[in-house]
């Protein structure tokens, strides 16, 4: 089976240079040309060359691959798939972003498939950074997909010696660990730039996890997933990175500091969401919603760590 990837952000260009011989779409003419030119990403990947295998594209209709994955930012994939729809109709559809859709509250498959119905889709997330992989450094990641043969098939074309896929039948677990992370990522960002400690962060980690599973489990999300890479070990990774964008933001914040605004931060946009989706199902997310005031200018920072702090004590 045949491979595309459309976009040609960090993750996309770094997972074309993992699996070698796929078509990268990229919508900037100029820029597709300009990798073509000098087989790199000069903007998002720095130093790491494109295979041989790697055909760049700016023309969407060129695409005539049967696995497409859709490598493009979580608030556009319902946009961009309307879009599109002609170009992916009948091709099985991979999402590679992480976050909810702000208007349809959902995650990246759950919005495949509400603009195209008929799509076979399955969702490619874990703990992974596109340098990483774009290096050939051992990486595992989570391939979930509803039709356990077509995961199964999946797995197969899209592991490589480096990286790793392992299966899971739970979506919703996956989308929800994927999303909800980036959320905790911006807290302990926040947490570590105010200067706060590193015992600190540990707590808003675990406490950061247990609403996560609050908000899975109460979605319909199987109680082990969150457990998996996709859940626990992406938290691990990008809570403990400055090469996660959403923690660099949350140091940002922590620090009192401007961040690069051209920067997507998934976990801004989710921390909007999820604070409105726990509100309407009536479940205690404080960290979620803290993150989500201080994201909108909503609240300061000493309030935030102050209501926080002054919850009443409970059991664990």
């Amino acid at each position: 089976m045949n491979v595309a990837i459309l976009g040609a952000g960090a993750f996309g260009t770094a997972l074309a240079c993992a699996l070698g011989k796929v078509t990268l779409w990229c919508r900037d003419r100029d820029h597709a040309g300009l990798m073509q030119t000098t087989r790199q990403n000069a903007t998002r990947l720095p130093g790491v060359a494109l295979p041989e295998g790697v055909t760049i594209t700016d023309d969407i209709s060129e695409i005539t691959a049967d696995i497409v994955l859709l490598a493009v930012p979580m608030q556009q994939i319902s946009s961009f798939v309307a879009l599109h729809k002609a170009a992916l109709a009948g091709r099985v559809l991979v999402a590679c972003a992480k976050g909810i859709d702000l208007e349809l509250m959902i995650g990246p498959v759950g919005v495949i498939r509400t603009v195209l119905p008929e799509a076979r889709v399955a969702l490619l997330t874990g703990p992974s950074f596109a340098d990483d992989i774009a290096r050939g450094l051992p990486t595992a990641l989570t391939l979930a997909c509803t039709d356990a043969d077509l995961g199964s098939a999946l797995q197969d074309r899209l592991s490589t010696t480096n990286l790793r896929l392992y299966r899971n039948t739970d979506v919703i677990g996956a989308e929800l660990g994927g999303a909800l992370k980036n959320v905790i990522a911006i807290a302990a960002g926040i947490t570590v730039g105010a200067g706060l400690g590193e015992s600190a962060r540990a707590a808003l980690m675990a406490r950061g996890y247990a609403e996560m599973q609050r908000l899975a489990l109460d979605l319909g999300a199987e109680p082990d997933t969150l457990a998996g890479l996709s859940g626990l070990g992406d938290l691990i990774l990008t809570c403990g990175s400055e090469k996660s964008r959403n923690f660099r933001y949350g140091l940002a914040l922590g620090r009192g500091e401007a961040f690069d605004t051209t920067t997507t931060v998934e976990g801004a946009a989710t921390a909007r969401a999820v604070a409105k989706l726990a509100q309407t199902r009536g479940l205690d997310m404080p960290i979620t919603r803290m993150v989500a005031a201080l994201v909108d200018g909503r609240i300061t920072l000493l309030d935030a760590r102050n209501a926080l702090l002054a919850r009443p004590l409970t059991d664990e």
